[in-house]
């Protein structure tokens, strides 16, 4: 069985107004989560899975997943606030997502085979969805053996402002040990750097192994989501901000022993459009990709392009 992916989505909805996320990156129109589609189908990916919003359904699907119906299996979870809740009762005045760690959750009823997560709104690169297909195609995805592809901290940052990379420890085998969040990450000549929030600066190399949040699972993960959020609402559910992250959550069960994730390296280059300018930048490394021969020049959104594409990649048939 191919793995599925499962695209964290339902950040989108407050940006339908032309907002940056959804802003074109290719020169037809393309958006960065029609190049992450392409290149799960070819790397071995038979399956999606979107996790968006009620209120704005109808205008995803418009807008990006009816091109791939009836081309791809395509399916929808929907992350609103009182969604894997089971008896907590849900704050008057929460507004704010519960996090990407509940995103997840509640696409469990979806998934029963092992799966990808992206983030909808994030560049990967090819070479990083081809590896993590292989390890989810694989023996070595197990209840005790997830992976997370890591990347290269300098391929990762802005030339326009500062960001938050998880930078990743790993032991010999590169097996993760402990991700640790740093804020006010910047570029630094050759190198990089980060501030604490009191100021103090502190180098890094650049060469730095760091989690963008393309993690791959077998499916054994929804229950150890389930007790960890439960938890997570008895501890900070009152609380009108705190989000239950993936790392978070992926990293206590590294401290518990309960998993052990595989770091699998890319020199990929990732991008997403933090800042205005950053948009420029996906646009350039699109058009360069493009002339390389990694894309063709058209992504269409006439499913007949697609249907083309799945054929060619995953065989006859009218769906992967």
């Amino acid at each position: 069985m191919k793995p599925t992916l499962l695209i964290l989505a339902a950040g989108l909805g407050a940006r339908y107004g032309g907002l940056k996320q959804i802003d074109p990156v290719g020169p037809n129109g393309e958006i960065i989560i029609d190049y992450s589609i392409y290149d799960a189908i070819r790397a071995g990916f038979g399956r999606l899975v979107f996790v968006i919003r009620h209120y704005f359904e109808d205008a995803f699907k418009q807008k990006i997943g009816d091109k791939f119906e009836g081309v791809v299996q395509t399916a929808y979870a929907f992350q609103e606030l009182d969604a894997a809740l089971g008896d907590f009762s849900l704050p008057a005045d929460r507004e704010k997502p519960w996090g990407t760690g509940h995103a997840i959750l509640v696409a469990h009823e979806l998934i029963d085979e092992p799966f990808a997560v992206i983030n909808a709104d994030d560049y990967y690169g090819i070479d990083s969805f081809k590896m993590m297909a292989e390890f989810l195609s694989g023996p070595t995805v197990s209840p005790a053996r997830c992976a997370m592809v890591g990347f290269r901290l300098g391929n990762t940052l802005s030339d326009y402002g500062s960001v938050a990379r998880g930078v990743c420890h790993c032991d010999g085998e590169l097996f993760l040990r402990d991700i640790v969040e740093r804020t006010r990450v910047e570029k630094h000549g050759r190198a990089a750097r980060y501030f604490d929030d009191d100021g103090t600066e502190h180098a890094l190399t650049g060469e730095e192994v760091v989690s963008m949040n393309l993690w791959g699972f077998h499916p054994s993960i929804f229950g150890h989501l389930s007790r960890q959020f439960r938890g997570f609402l008895k501890e900070h559910g009152n609380e009108r901000k705190t989000e239950f992250f993936i790392p978070t959550a992926v990293g206590k069960l590294v401290e518990t022993g309960h998993v052990r994730v595989q770091v699998l390296p890319t020199h990929d280059n990732w991008f997403g459009i933090t800042y205005k300018k950053d948009r420029e930048i996906a646009e350039r490394s699109i058009a360069q990709l493009i002339a390389d021969g990694v894309y063709p020049r058209s992504l269409s959104e006439n499913s007949m392009f697609w249907q083309a594409m799945v054929t060619l990649f995953c065989g006859s048939g009218t769906m992967c």
